[in-house]
């Protein structure tokens, strides 16, 4: 080989090993750069407090962070306004990223309804049609707690309704309308949503297919159970009139008091002591003289006087 020929080979080879050093060297780098990227922190939302289920977000509880780009969760957010207003259905802690996941759907999505998330564990949800007058003007709102009265036949009677309150302190969840159809035309009917619990519920719905419901509006700092009797057209009339003045009747006479004779209480006899024994004197005649014998007491003495 001539030596033209063989700097040509080495230049050949040269420029091959050249290219396959800069194609390592382009491939190493743009891994390393690939894994910059990847470790390199992006911003996102997360959540500054603890925030409740089927609490509403606001822009307070949010803040950007920054996150590893290669562990940042599905579905999440670097824009803080996006997120505010939506509710939350299930518990975010403070510093979790608030993603998709854990947000109710937007409107317009399906499952987008709210009422199933603001539902507390164990109650139900009962809506009810109510009238102008049964629904208190249209002043009940959500948040409102309300007093549920029954008016349906009194049992055992043919003619006698009686109206009564069947619950008490019920928290109203919704207020709205649906729209019913009568003789062919649309109709709006009022509806009012209640929380209750499954026992209650019962009530509510037995009692709305026996007669007619009326709400009635509590005051929002009285919570308190009430004691209701239920009221009939007889009770109604009967507390309306005025009951008949009864004649008071004369106080009766005072009974003389009978005198009680007072037993003379006779006392008792002193005792009386023995006489003392006086001393006796017995004189028995003598021829020659005079004996005499004295007894004093217990004791008897006998003298003897002799005449002279």
């Amino acid at each position: 080989m001539t030596r033209p020929k063989a700097v040509i080979v080495v230049a050949v080879l040269a420029l091959v090993f050249a290219g396959i050093a800069a194609w390592l060297t382009f491939h190493y780098l743009q891994t390393e750069m690939n894994k910059t990227k990847a470790v390199q922190p992006q911003s996102i939302v997360v959540a500054a407090g603890d925030i409740p289920i089927g609490g509403t977000i606001s822009e307070p509880q949010l803040k950007v962070t920054t996150w590893p780009k290669d562990s940042i969760p599905t579905g999440s957010s670097s824009e803080a306004k996006s997120l505010v207003g939506r509710v939350a259905i299930r518990p975010i802690s403070s510093g979790d990223a608030v993603t998709e996941q854990k947000l109710k759907p937007r409107a317009g999505v399906p499952g987008s309804g709210f009422m199933t998330y603001i539902i507390p564990l164990g109650h139900r949800a009962v809506t009810v049609a109510v009238n102008e007058v049964a629904g208190v003007a249209g002043f009940i709102t959500p948040n409102d707690r309300v007093d549920v009265v029954l008016t349906t036949p009194l049992p055992g009677s043919q003619n006698e309704n009686i109206s009564k309150i069947i619950l008490q302190n019920i928290p109203v969840l919704a207020t709205g309308q649906i729209t019913d159809q009568k003789e062919g035309k649309p109709v709006v009917v009022p509806t009012v949503t209640l929380d209750l619990v499954p026992d209650d519920a019962e009530k509510l719905v037995v009692g709305g297919s026996k007669g007619s419901l009326q709400l009635l509006l509590r005051n929002i700092a009285d919570t308190g159970p009430i004691y209701a009797k239920g009221a009939t057209i007889a009770k109604v009339l009967a507390g309306s009139s005025v009951p008949p003045v009864q004649a008071e009747t004369p106080p009766a006479a005072p009974q003389p008091v009978k005198a009680v004779a007072k037993r003379q209480v006779r006392k008792a006899p002193r005792p009386v002591s023995a006489p003392k024994a006086k001393a006796q004197v017995q004189v028995q005649p003598q021829r020659s003289g005079h004996t005499v014998t004295l007894i004093d007491g217990g004791v008897r003495t006998t003298k003897e006087f002799v005449l002279q």
